[in-house]
């Protein structure tokens, strides 16, 4: 919003300062400090508020240290994150974005899916919350909206060299996604709809999904490549957010892990969406994905002002309306900025939480069938609680899987140049 007040203030009353709005560091630096004030200040009122309702967590004595201490904390926090993105993003981004619409339907849809789950959980004393299949279902329904959207719409778009007399490129300000442009060399860059992906670690590092339609149609394949990209969203999206919510087990795990990830996807679609930086790094160039700077600034804001009041002890919990949220986001995001391929490495935790719950299942079911009793893996799962099981205090563990976080978006970030 308020990039078109001020957009019209400068060209119409050319008032100094005006002019600052124009870029996108200035309105990231806006969201992350608007971001941390509604979270620190309404937060706590939010948690009052939760108290007075007797929205408190019920928790189950799985015999974990401290475990029982967290009964009655207040749940349903996710909300002081929903809104610490949104309000951030509606103000300073560009509303006409496409990029930044799915963001916001993203949150929203996936914030209401988990607020069901919540609001059965704490009112009606069902700890079993929304059952499996509905959740599903949003997630489902959420991937097909982001895939279809992405596949279709005119707008989406990567810019592409091909050969010509001159390329165009942004002479000026690396801080400034729109700008003039200006013929540099015998390249130049075409705007084509595509459904290439990069693929991490290769130095030819483009995978066009419309290939693998080939397999099963023998001609003209690019047009069904649709039955391949969308089912593949639809599978990011729902893997990724209920990992998020697996991991969301200890105080500040989810929240401080989505933070690592959140800076690291920002930083991703920056140079992704700079045309001088895209042809720097041998990169896809995505035009108008710079402006999803200013909402992941908002995310990273929304995360760390949560993590105020959810580090250990924590004062509040954000539910699945905040764990489903966050997932949905940093999955959404990633397939935006064609580097979906790359969130096994970045969400490295929520993987091995997911996999834990996975791998201890199916060993359980499996040595079940075989020598009559079902035989465990880890002592708990997800990996958190198998941990906490061993003596490890909930702090260390939290604070170590923070490191390995942090390892993990080391790595990522050095793909852009290790292929």
């Amino acid at each position: 919003m308020f990039y078109y007040i001020f957009q019209f203030l400068e060209k119409n009353f050319d008032i100094p300062g005006t002019g600052l709005f124009q870029y996108i560091s200035f309105r990231a630096g806006m969201a992350v400090l608007l971001s941390l004030f509604i979270s620190l200040l309404f937060g706590k009122k939010i948690i009052n508020f939760l108290k007075k309702q007797q929205i408190g967590e019920r928790v189950r004595d799985l015999g974990l240290e401290g475990q029982m201490k967290k009964q009655g904390i207040p749940t349903m926090g996710g909300l002081i994150i929903v809104a610490a993105i949104i309000i951030p993003t509606l103000l300073f981004a560009k509303l006409d974005n496409i990029y930044i619409v799915l963001m916001i339907v993203a949150t929203i849809w996936l914030a209401a899916i988990g607020l069901a789950d919540d609001y059965i959980k704490v009112f009606r004393k069902d700890k079993k919350g929304l059952h499996g299949k509905f959740k599903i279902v949003g997630q489902v329904l959420l991937g097909v909206i982001v895939g279809t959207t992405l596949y279709f719409n005119e707008s989406v778009v990567i810019r592409e060299k091909v050969q010509s007399e001159f390329e165009f490129v942004a002479p000026t300000g690396l801080l400034q996604i729109d700008q003039p442009e200006q013929p540099a060399s015998p390249f130049a860059r075409e705007s084509v709809k595509s459904t290439k992906t990069t693929i991490p670690f290769f130095k030819d590092n483009e995978l066009d999904y419309a290939i693998l339609i080939e397999w099963i149609f023998d001609e003209d394949y690019q047009k069904y490549a649709y039955l391949v990209y969308i089912p593949i969203v639809i599978l990011i999206i729902t893997a990724v957010s209920n990992g998020t919510n697996l991991t969301d087990g200890l105080d500040g795990l989810a929240t401080g892990t989505s933070a690592i990830i959140g800076a690291t996807l920002a930083v991703l679609a920056y140079v992704s969406g700079n045309i001088l930086f895209a042809d720097y790094l041998n990169i896809m160039y995505i035009p108008n994905t710079g402006e999803l700077v200013i909402f992941m600034a908002a995310f990273i804001g929304a995360c760390i002002g949560f993590l105020w009041y959810n580090s250990y002890p924590a004062q509040v919990f954000m539910g699945d309306t905040g764990s489903l949220s966050l997932g949905g986001i940093i999955a959404v995001f990633a397939i935006v900025i064609r580097k979906e391929l790359l969130i096994p490495l970045l969400c490295g935790i929520f993987l091995i939480e997911s996999l834990s719950v996975m791998i201890q299942v199916a060993w359980f079911k499996i040595t079940k069938l075989r020598f009559g009793e079902g035989r465990r893996v880890f002592r708990m799962a997800p990996l958190h609680h198998h941990y906490q099981m061993k003596g490890y205090h909930e702090a260390k563990i939290v604070q170590r899987f923070f490191i390995i976080g942090i390892l993990l978006a080391v790595l990522s970030v050095i793909t852009l140049k290790v292929r």
